[in-house]
């Protein structure tokens, strides 16, 4: 199998968490020989075609990472957002790669597409069997529409795309923003807030009862990495680490780990989300050789020590 060699990345998203880490990951890989051109906000807005144009001008490679994300609160609160923003952004940015000659293009899209009741492990082949949990529906199929465009422009133009669905991941740099943050972080700032305080005791969304799979960002970015050296398929791939845990269980490890010694105090009038989620993650393993390398425990000493050495240093 030749290997993928790209010269002038465009990767969008690319001061995110997960791009930051990709970035990272490219120049340590492909090191002097890969330019990475990283748009900036907000002078560089996807929605816009124009800016699209410019952006892909005499670039190779494009990975689009960008999205506007967050968790249940943020889905409930901004649905029109969120369909708009992530299916515009995606849908003009590959119009014009593709327009422009790019050579690959690497879609991410997001576990949120799947159907809410999918079996577990979720297999790609289930990705079209139902609507999405309705909290995160708009988010979930603007980014699944790229999947539809991406095999359309592999059928009629012959156009390079590959469509990566990446479970939620987390890890240094994480974002700790209580109004947008996802599960993990939300529940480290409660808890060293909690502790810092004295606080008697921490309120938790939902009752705990949901599962859910997480994956480094470290080795969510290996997996894009490889994903775009080494697959041209027009078949979806998950990215996950293909291990579940229950929503409390995951309260209580992060609790653990931050020496919080209050109580949880399950606030059951808030949504759960989708009842469960778990990858099939064998096709990422056969299609490019990648498999998650970091225990969620090993995942979360690092990424809570990051988040209080920050907090240390007015950082956060």
């Amino acid at each position: 199998m030749s290997l993928y060699q790209p010269k002038r990345i465009l990767v969008t998203g690319g001061t995110g968490f997960i791009g930051g880490h990709l970035c990272d990951a490219i120049c340590a890989h492909w090191g002097d020989g890969v330019e990475i051109i990283i748009p900036e906000r907000p002078a560089d807005d996807l929605r816009e075609m124009a800016t699209c144009k410019r952006l892909v001008t005499g670039v190779d490679t494009v990975l689009h990472l960008a999205a506007l994300v967050g968790g249940i609160g943020f889905n409930m609160e901004h649905p029109a957002e969120l369909f708009y923003d992530n299916a515009m952004m995606g849908i003009q940015l590959m119009e014009a790669a593709r327009k422009a000659g790019v050579q690959k293009f690497v879609a991410l899209g997001t576990i949120c597409a799947y159907p809410k009741f999918t079996p577990v492990p979720f297999s790609e082949d289930h990705l079209w069997d139902g609507y999405p949990e309705e909290t995160n529906a708009p988010y979930g199929l603007a980014k699944k529409m790229l999947l539809v465009q991406a095999q359309a422009y592999r059928a009629q133009y012959g156009f390079n795309v590959i469509y990566l669905l990446p479970v939620n991941q987390y890890g240094p740099g994480d974002d700790f923003d209580t109004s947008s943050s996802h599960v993990i972080p939300a529940l480290i700032r409660k808890m060293v807030e909690a502790r810092e305080a004295g606080a008697p005791s921490v309120y938790v969304w939902g009752t705990g009862q949901a599962t859910r799979e997480f994956c480094f960002v470290k080795d969510a970015a290996r997996a894009i990495l490889l994903a775009t050296e080494r697959y041209d398929g027009p078949e979806p791939i998950n990215i996950g680490s293909g291990t579940e845990i229950l929503i409390r269980d995951l309260v209580q490890l992060v609790k653990r780990l931050t020496k919080y010694e209050g109580d949880i105090v399950w606030d059951a009038s808030k949504p759960d989300g989708q009842p469960r989620r778990c990858l099939d993650v064998s096709r990422a393993e056969r299609a490019f050789g990648f498999r998650a390398e970091t225990e969620l425990e090993d995942g979360l000493k690092e990424t809570i020590a990051l988040y209080e050495t920050s907090r240390q240093n007015g950082l956060i």
